[in-house]
């Protein structure tokens, strides 16, 4: 197929094609480098102009740049069954479920702080996304490994954005006063470490949840199913306590006997020492770097699996099927 150009001459439409690409491929990387701009300003104006009504631009901005990010990415690999409407539909509505969910199990069960409080709140916040992804995909014409990863993500990346605002907000408020640089700080932290959090997490689960249901047409928990809800929830719990057990091993390579005490009865590390905090800090993302490690070769490895033949919908080349 030909085109006209500007000067009665012909163009090969391959040409049209490539020149259109490159304008819009990779729009979840413009819709990143706009979105943090634009956080960027907003913090800025807010610093320079001492507007406090700009505080809560700040946080919904910073909260789901990352998560929307992921959006717009997932939109892109639409198909017939993850449409753009059901991925939007996961991330706001399976999110803001969640983390409802969350809050009320978690204020009813988890009541007196352990150090198996951790695990509780692994337990909770995995069942809970698990709950809102089955309720938005039990209607859904056919399962695939690959729509359970996409979905599933969704449903992660909206709860991480819903917490990460409300994280933002508390982080506003400290004993000296306001304090817009700890806010700031906060955003920065959880939009770093988002993409290894809770919606590969979850990723994972709804993979194995619709890779289930694959055979027999249906929603099922499966003894696979709640091996990978297992996986999930301790690696989930061991990056919520990577700070405890930073502070437990400090304590045992570097602490003095005192410190050994006050640590078993309190569960901190006291006066803590210069070359001490430095340990902890190397220790705590030692931790998190190897608890994210894993969740991302193991997403790797199912989502290779998951895309080794297309998806339902999908032509061979990733494109949806219309017609």
């Amino acid at each position: 197929m030909t085109s006209l150009t500007g000067d009665g001459g012909v163009m090969p439409a391959t040409t049209t094609v490539a020149g259109t690409s490159r304008r819009t491929r990779r729009p979840w990387l413009r819709t990143f480098a706009v979105g943090f701009l634009l956080w960027v300003a907003s913090v800025l104006v807010t610093f320079g102009t001492g507007n406090s009504n700009l505080i809560p631009t700040i946080i919904l901005l910073g909260s789901f740049l990352v998560p929307v990010t992921f959006v717009v990415y997932a939109l892109g690999h639409a198909d017939l069954v993850v449409t753009p409407q059901r991925i939007f539909t996961a991330f706001i509505n399976g999110g803001l479920l969640g983390v409802l969910g969350a809050s009320v199990l978690e204020a009813t069960l988890l009541r007196q702080p352990s150090g198996l409080t951790y695990l509780g709140v692994g337990l909770i916040e995995e069942a809970v996304k698990l709950a809102a992804l089955w309720l938005i995909a039990r209607r859904l014409p056919h399962y695939t490994m690959r729509d359970g990863i996409v979905l599933g993500a969704a449903v992660g990346f909206g709860f991480a954005a819903f917490e990460s605002a409300g994280y933002a907000f508390n982080a506003l408020f400290t004993s000296r006063g306001v304090s817009l640089l700890n806010l700031v700080e906060t955003e920065v932290l959880r939009g770093i470490l988002a993409p290894v959090g809770h919606g590969l997490w979850t990723a994972m689960l709804g993979g194995a949840l619709f890779a289930a249901a694959a055979h027999r047409g249906r929603l099922r928990l499966t003894g696979p199913v709640l091996g990978w809800y297992a996986l999930a929830v301790g690696l989930h719990a061991l990056w919520d306590a990577s700070q405890g057990v930073a502070v437990w091993l400090t304590v045992l390579l570097a602490g003095t006997a005192r410190q050994q005490r006050v640590l078993n009865e309190l569960g901190f590390l006291p006066i803590a020492t210069e070359r001490q905090m430095h340990l902890f800090t190397a220790l705590n993302w030692t931790l998190l770097a190897l608890d994210a490690l894993i969740g991302v070769l193991v997403l790797r490895v199912r989502w290779r699996k998951a895309t080794a033949l297309p998806a339902p919908g999908m032509a061979v080349g990733g494109n949806p099927v219309i017609g």
